[in-house]
């Protein structure tokens, strides 16, 4: 298989006083050419430190890591040149404009005279930065720092691009569209690891990882990890919500709850019984129920699922 990253058993170990502690263990990665990757986890999970290493700035403990073919510990000058990196904290200078930034940024990395005036004009269109382009980065809104600071690390056309938690902290907008700007960079065969704490940016992606605790509990599709649950889910919307708890509380066959929004989203077995004893009881104690139906597992419910089943029921 043809490969624009590829990891194996990589480790970040750290000694203390105490015992040796592991931000990660055994991370296995394959991601071909022009996919999506979603690191997907907590925060203390191990994304960055996964991504850090990835992007040639830390140093693994053990294992291995390549981006097309340059080990990333051996040969990072040759990784570097191929990767995009957008860490957590991108280190775009304040006094200088949008278009000074991404001059400068087109200086670090080599972008020729001949091409670069494009480039630039291309990444302003790009972003919808182009009528920003003589402010200062620091009189920016947030969401179009993330935007100048995504364009920063695709000036010189990388082949990988890694983004570290790159819509945290993001109105909804700007969050739209730095998944958009995503999207067209796919479309040109660049391979994306994105880390995220978000369970809804993870079905954006082609394949997930599951991390937690420094190891990558599963990886898959959306679609595939969905079938992992061992059972099915339901949701329903009815009011006195006090009233519609308890019942969900007493009602045999509901496995797990919890409120999302308006909703509240139910783990169970039998969704056919259940939802008989539901309507049953729900109707004795008066209560209107807007919605009961079954419905699609989420990133949320692998989740959670993974975690409860390795173990870490109590910190979730």
């Amino acid at each position: 298989m043809n490969l624009s990253i590829e990891a194996k058993q990589l480790t970040k170990r750290y000694k203390t006083q105490e015992e040796d502690q592991f931000a990660i263990k055994d991370i296995d990665l394959q991601i071909p050419p022009g996919q999506l990757f979603g690191l997907v986890g907590p925060d203390g999970a191990g994304k960055t430190t996964t991504i850090r290493i990835l992007a040639t700035v830390m140093k693994p403990t053990f294992g291995t890591a390549t981006i097309e073919g340059f080990d990333v510990e051996h040969q990072p000058e040759g990784a570097r040149a191929l990767i995009g990196y957008m860490p957590q904290a991108f280190s775009l200078y304040p006094d200088l404009s949008v278009i000074e930034n991404l001059n400068f940024f087109a200086d670090l990395q080599g972008v020729p005279e001949t091409h670069r005036k494009e480039r630039i004009e291309e990444l302003l269109a790009f972003s919808q930065l182009d009528q920003f382009q003589k402010r200062r980065s620091e009189n920016l809104s947030g969401g179009m720092r993330k935007k100048l600071a995504l364009a920063c690390a695709l000036i010189h056309e990388p082949r990988v691009l890694l983004l570290d938690e790159p819509t945290t902290g993001v109105d909804p907008v700007s969050r739209r569209d730095l998944w958009q700007i995503v999207a067209e960079v796919l479309l040109k065969g660049v391979s994306v690891v994105v880390s995220t704490p978000y369970m809804d940016e993870a079905e954006r992606c082609h394949k997930v990882g599951i991390i937690n605790k420094g190891q990558i509990l599963v990886t898959g599709s959306p679609k595939e990890l969905g079938k992992l649950l061992p059972y099915q889910m339901m949701e329903i919307i009815a009011r006195p919500r006090r009233i519609t708890r308890e019942i969900i509380n007493s009602t045999e066959g509901i496995l797990s709850w919890r409120p999302v929004g308006d909703r509240i989203r139910m783990a169970v077995k039998d969704p056919d019984k259940v939802e008989k004893k539901l309507l049953k009881s729900l109707k004795a104690a008066g209560g209107n129920i807007r919605v009961l139906r079954r419905t699609k597992p989420i990133m949320d419910d692998v989740f959670i699922h993974l975690v409860e089943s390795s173990g870490d029921k109590d910190e979730h």
